[in-house]
């Protein structure tokens, strides 16, 4: 059973502490604004673990580390660890809020002129993101870190985890049935609109007779690859899907578990391998520095397997990292 820590347990350890009230210093002129979004979302229904990420994260540094003035936190019901009756998926009503509630404001956030970096939650946080930047834009395409593709059919998922289809459901190959506002999301995606890098799971994936998203058309560069050469992927990465108001999303289970624990499952053995804390940074400053970047989102982040802080240090350092890059 999931612990739901004290406000304030397991900050992250960094080298200042962030005052309640202080605010940070405005962006330079010329520079764009960091909104930071917090999705207190847990796949499986539990309280705490993924679902904290955002506010342990903005505790131990982020708003200064990417010099926003603030965070705005979405709004969403009670944990339900059910598989729903609208889309088959555990927590459903904290899913169809949140993917609701992400498309308005990363639409907003974006015809403000500012640059939504959203953290916490898993990766169903595209299903809303990338809705919200195609209203805005017309089309969107989108560079993924992540060590697994993502694109379970639903009528085979074994648990109801929807961070294991959204990439089937953004590209259509799966979720048509689904109901408002999940319908929204299939088909947002076009494969030669989409990167992903770094993943693992071909075996997993061939338990279900799911082939690989290069078979659709996508940029698909496994976690070999990626890492022989993690900045000249990613920035091949951005020139596959267009260098213009594109979204960048990292699930840090891209990462090895070994260098970073603080992912997946308590007790539940992730796939072995993975890129390096190091590879990751490379690959991330050359994707938003080649340009065209609309927005970030980091996800899977569990604070409660980090006792310590440094993983949620590391992720601070990586968001960045990639942020200074913008261009």
């Amino acid at each position: 059973m999931a612990r739901n820590l004290p406000e304030g347990e397991g900050q992250l350890k960094r080298g200042r502490v962030r005052q309640a009230g202080i605010m940070t210093p405005e962006p330079a002129l010329g520079e764009r604004v960091v909104a930071v979004v917090g999705v207190p979302f847990d796949g499986y229904g539990r309280d705490g673990h993924q679902a904290r990420a955002a506010r342990s994260l903005v505790a131990g540094g982020l708003l200064e580390a990417v010099a926003a003035a603030g965070s705005r936190h979405l709004d969403l019901p009670p944990p339900d660890p059910r598989r729903g009756p609208v889309t088959s998926l555990m927590n459903e009503p904290a899913l169809l809020a949140q993917t609701s509630q992400l498309a308005d404001l990363v639409e907003s956030i974006l015809s403000d002129g500012a640059f939504p970096l959203v953290v916490g939650g898993d990766c169903t946080t595209l299903l809303g993101t990338l809705q919200g930047v195609k209203r805005h834009r017309g089309s969107v395409g989108a560079v993924v870190f992540d060590g697994h593709e993502d694109t379970i059919p639903l009528d085979v998922s074994e648990d109801g985890e929807a961070a294991n289809t959204e990439i089937g459901i953004l590209l259509g190959v799966t979720g048509r049935g689904l109901g408002a506002p999940l319908v929204g999301s299939t088909p947002t995606l076009a494969p030669d609109r989409l990167a992903l890098l770094g993943a693992r799971d071909d075996g997993w994936r061939r338990r279900f007779n799911v082939g690989s998203v290069a078979g659709l058309g996508a940029f698909s560069a496994d976690v070999s690859v990626t890492s022989r050469a993690p900045g000249e992927t990613a920035a091949a990465a951005v020139r596959f899907v267009g260098s213009d108001g594109w979204w960048l999303h990292v699930d840090v289970d891209v990462l090895d578990p070994v260098i970073f624990p603080a992912q997946g499952l308590p007790g539940v053995p992730d796939e072995p391998g993975g890129l390096t804390v190091d590879q990751l940074h490379i690959a991330l400053r050359a994707a938003t520095g080649s340009g065209g970047c609309a927005g970030m989102s980091v996800a899977i982040y569990d604070p409660e397997q980090d006792p310590d802080g440094t993983c949620g240090a590391t992720v601070i350092d990586l968001i960045a990292g990639a942020v200074r890059a913008l261009r």
